[in-house]
């Protein structure tokens, strides 16, 4: 049996075990399971790896992307690069290291969803966790200036108050990497001035539970483009499924 699963402290909203069930159903491998392991503390980790020998990889979710990287052995290029951890290798010997592919799954998205590039798109980036970060890498790749939001200022960056039309006017690519909007609180979403958005902006919201957040309801109301992370999601779970295969 080879065992793969989802570590985050609350997995309700995830989609993931359905992801590879079906993944695993559609190749015909009996012998693969996938399980959801909702943790109170990143603590909980070694006990949980203890209690099952056969779990070859996991994911990994809020809020433990970088609280993880302590309890590893390694951690690839890729993780090293973003600052935080999605993705754990199980080695034949027992190791555990660390890699990112959200910034894999987030870059190749955007490319498919936004053709601005350089100074023509300056993003928005709202967050600062782990998923913020690998969109920033994601955007340095693809040679797009942003700016961090937060509810505080935290070093160079800008808080949710600094957010006027004028300075959206100048910012047409908005990128939500919070989890505000997430199921069971759809009904909530990142305080922008959604007046001043128009047709030229384009909103990317990492959340795809709900399918359409209120973040993109606001967008669509005001002609922008609305992409969910569902793709994102996809993709980023193939370069996992490549990594525990050795690929």
């Amino acid at each position: 049996m080879r065992q793969f699963g989802l570590i985050g402290r609350t997995l309700s909203h995830s989609f993931s075990q359905t992801y590879f069930t079906q993944k695993f159903y559609s190749q015909q491998l009996a012998d693969h399971r996938y399980d959801l392991f909702e943790l109170a503390t990143i603590g909980e980790l070694p006990r949980l790896l203890a209690a099952n020998p056969n779990l070859t990889g996991l994911n990994v979710t809020v809020p433990y992307k970088e609280l993880v990287v302590p309890y590893l052995d390694d951690t690839a290029l890729s993780a090293n690069r973003v600052g935080a951890v999605n993705v754990i290798e199980r080695t034949a010997e027992g190791r555990l290291v660390g890699h990112n592919t959200d910034y894999i799954g987030f870059r190749d998205s955007l490319r498919t969803f936004c053709p601005l590039r350089g100074e023509a798109a300056r993003a928005l980036v709202l967050g600062t966790g782990g998923a913020a970060k690998a969109v920033e890498v994601a955007l340095r790749e693809l040679g797009i200036p942003y700016w961090n939001v937060s509810r505080t200022l935290l070093g160079p960056g800008l808080t949710y108050d600094d957010l006027t039309p004028q300075l959206l006017a100048s910012h047409r690519l908005i990128i939500n990497a919070t989890p505000v909007g997430t199921f069971p609180n759809a009904g909530e979403c990142p305080q922008l001035p959604y007046h001043a958005l128009t047709a030229d902006h384009y909103l990317y919201d990492l959340v795809y539970n709900p399918m359409e957040t209120l973040f993109m309801a606001k967008g669509l109301e005001a002609g922008a483009q609305v992409k969910n992370g569902f793709e994102m999601l996809c993709l980023q779970a193939e370069a996992a499924w490549d990594i525990w295969n050795g690929k």
